[in-house]
């Protein structure tokens, strides 16, 4: 449900456990939560209203971070009192390890959310550096300066109503540009009705432009306070940066928390809805599975996925040798069990009815057919080195697949090899 916890998830999967205490601290915050449906659903529900608060923190180390950014994570840290209350556990419960450290880790910064409010406005644009990001209030010479700006815009308008008044030029209008700064327009039709006393400054193809004494004193005072405007909100947003970079190492210790929340929660989720049971994981050499399903094919067959057993370890059968026609699933089997120890080892539910797993240090395989012709490397070629790296990396507790192995040969050459390599 939030950025923080994808990437832990994605860590947990690519990175799988070998220590079974650190396996089962994992597997016993997704069984609180498989076992506890109004916690889980409330829980997850809360985590939607986290924006990915660990790269706002970096953009603040950095920087960089917007108002945006600084407003986002003010909603996301107001949404954590609702968040630990959620998971707050009964009378006399005792919360696994990992939650117990998640919820110690979300901590409130009340501070922080107070600063944030204070000093930027409810809807500020996208980048600070063009101004129109601090909060009236938060600095008084700001606030002066502004009052200032506010009264000269509002002369210049006064000043429109009088000269039309004056002149009769009813179509008389006081503009701005960067180039040539504030001037009153006049169109051609009523360039008799000019009073001598107006200075002009620019042709145009629909009129002239002029401009008077006291109007170019206006613009003056217009401008300089403008500039003063946008560098003294520079330098204050510089110093809310520069504050909340303080609290940086509370943040991301906050989204460590969120992301454990997360993952938990959502792994249950998966557990539930889809009919997994937590992996009895050993430090033994035998892998047990019984009714075991692949996470991902399971998905998208229509008619129900058949399972599979599988019953192999290191001092009793070794090998299985998988057979059968094109399309009768023979890669799906042989994933599907590497996908439930990775599952299992990172700490996750597992697509079976009973999976005992000893803990394997890696897994090797051998999948698919493809050449690297560019540098003078065959299928067969590239199929023999991928044999080599297993056969000469393997340990007793490695689980290997290989998926066809000896193809682009003769069948007396293909049955060689394979002999060979088992």
């Amino acid at each position: 449900r939030t950025p923080m916890g994808s990437r832990l998830l994605s860590r947990h999967l690519t990175r799988p456990l070998v220590d079974t205490a650190r396996i089962n601290a994992r597997l016993d915050t997704v069984e609180y939560f498989t076992t506890r449906t109004t916690v889980r659903l409330s829980v997850r529900s809360d985590l939607e209203k986290f924006s990915d608060i660990e790269r706002i923190a970096a953009r603040i180390s950095y920087g960089n971070a917007g108002p945006r950014d600084l407003l986002a994570l003010a909603d996301s840290l107001a949404a954590l009192p609702a968040l630990k209350r959620s998971v707050r556990p009964e009378q006399n419960e005792e919360l696994p390890a990992i939650l117990s450290k998640a919820l110690l880790d979300i901590q409130d910064l009340p501070e922080t959310i107070a600063l944030i409010r204070r000093a930027i406005v409810e809807e500020p644009p996208a980048i600070a550096r063009n101004g129109g990001v601090i909060r009236k209030g938060y600095s008084d010479n700001l606030d002066a300066i502004h009052t200032v700006l506010h009264s000269g815009k509002d002369w210049i308008v006064q000043l429109q109503e009088q000269e039309r008044e004056k002149t009769g030029i009813k179509s008389l209008k006081i503009g701005y540009n960067r180039i040539f700064g504030y001037y009153i327009d006049v169109t051609k039709p009523n360039l008799a009705l000019v009073p001598p006393h107006y200075e002009r400054k620019q042709t145009t193809a629909t009129g002239e432009r002029y401009t008077l004494p006291e109007l170019r004193e206006k613009e003056a005072l217009i401008t300089n306070a403008d500039e003063k405007v946008l560098a003294l909100e520079r330098e204050l947003y510089t110093g809310i940066i520069g504050t909340l970079r303080e609290v940086v190492p509370d943040i991301q210790t906050i989204a460590a928390g969120i992301a454990a929340l997360d993952v938990g929660a959502t792994l249950a989720e998966v557990a539930c809805s889809r009919n997994y049971v937590r992996p009895q994981v050993n430090t033994g050499d035998s892998l047990v599975i019984r009714d075991g399903r692949h996470p991902v094919v399971e998905q998208g067959v229509t008619g129900g996925f058949v399972p599979n057993d599988v019953d192999i370890s290191g001092s009793g059968t070794q090998i299985l040798i998988i057979t059968g026609a094109n399309m009768a699933g023979k890669s799906t089997y042989m994933r599907a069990a590497a996908l439930i120890c990775i599952m299992a080892q990172a700490g996750s539910f597992v697509p079976a009815r009973h999976a005992s797993i000893g803990i394997i240090d890696r897994i090797f395989t051998r999948v698919g057919a493809f050449d690297d012709l560019a540098s003078g490397q065959s299928t067969f070629f590239v199929e023999m080195l991928e044999l080599s790296n297993i056969l000469n990396n393997i340990t007793p507790k490695s689980l290997v697949i290989l998926d066809e192995i000896g193809r682009g040969t003769s069948t007396a050459d293909g049955c060689s090899i394979a002999r060979s390599v088992l």
